[in-house]
């Protein structure tokens, strides 16, 4: 019965159907963003790290790296900055999907799975939720750039929102996929952390992506935060002589990469949850 009822709400047309599962996934959304603008010292922890990243090793990596620089005129904040930009996304989002796991141990989970709206509508409310505030760490780092040194028009600032709003829905399926099987927070952090280390640590967030050895060359091709990764700096070297040396695949063909990856991970996300029956 409970199952009959999650499926469709009885004596609502396809329009009304269609209505009642946009309110049901925009209050999921709204209870996510809510939960992100309550707690403060999350914003600001979110802030802090990529900034320590980017001082501390934007200066220590960045004096190693001016003695091999791979092309005239080459700055390592600048070359780094897109990928610190990519770790706040790929932290942020994933571990937005960590609410899955406090939504189960407080009884809300269990309410909204028999409640009267498909479960496709929850994974859109959770997607939408999680990539929102996700963005919103990455627009508040954009912040940044001109202490940076990088001047960014707008059509530029259009371009690295397209990316990041695709990475972070992307991200946030994906962690829905783990969070959804994880028993307790622990072990979420666990999986969390073996996860999301190798793929920042091989986006080529901090190095180019020409001329790797071959072992790793494969590595970085299956990480999907590596076309973001090169998404982002396409757009920061966008008609400067760096481009061509330091920007690895066009930018069409990046944001491609990260379509097709969401797709899968959405729609492995709304496997996960019509699978579950309680």
């Amino acid at each position: 019965m409970a199952r009959a009822a999650v499926g469709e709400r009885p004596g609502l047309r396809d329009g009304g159907r269609v209505r009642h599962e946009l309110r049901a996934a925009y209050a999921i959304w709204l209870r996510e963003l809510t939960r992100f603008v309550s707690e403060r010292a999350r914003i600001v922890g979110a802030l802090g790290q990529p900034l320590i990243y980017l001082v501390v090793m934007g200066t220590g990596l960045g004096a190693a790296f001016r003695a091999t620089a791979v092309t005239p005129g080459f700055r390592y904040t600048v070359f780094m900055f897109p990928g610190i930009l990519g770790m706040t996304i790929l932290f942020t989002a994933l571990f937005s999907a960590m609410s899955v796991i406090w939504d189960r141990e407080f009884g809300f989970l269990k309410e909204i799975l028999v409640a009267p709206i498909s479960r496709g509508s929850i994974v859109l409310g959770k997607v939408v939720g999680g990539a929102t505030v996700a963005t919103i760490q990455g627009l508040l780092l954009l912040v940044l750039t001109p202490l940076v040194g990088i001047p960014l028009s707008l059509p530029q600032v259009l371009q690295l929102c397209l990316v990041m709003i695709l990475m972070a829905s992307a991200l946030t399926s994906l962690g829905l996929v783990i969070a959804s099987r994880m028993a307790t927070m622990e072990g979420f952090q666990v999986i969390m952390n073996f996860l999301v280390v190798p793929m920042w640590l091989l986006s080529g967030a901090f190095f180019p992506l020409r001329g790797l050895p071959a072992w790793m060359g494969v590595l970085v091709r299956i990480d999907p935060l590596t076309y973001a990764v090169d998404a982002l700096r396409g757009v920061v070297y966008a008609g400067s002589p760096q481009a061509q040396a330091l920007v690895a695949h066009p930018y069409a063909w990046n944001v491609a990469v990260i379509g097709a990856v969401l797709a899968v991970s959405f729609g492995a996300a709304l496997a996960t949850f019509r699978s579950r029956e309680d």
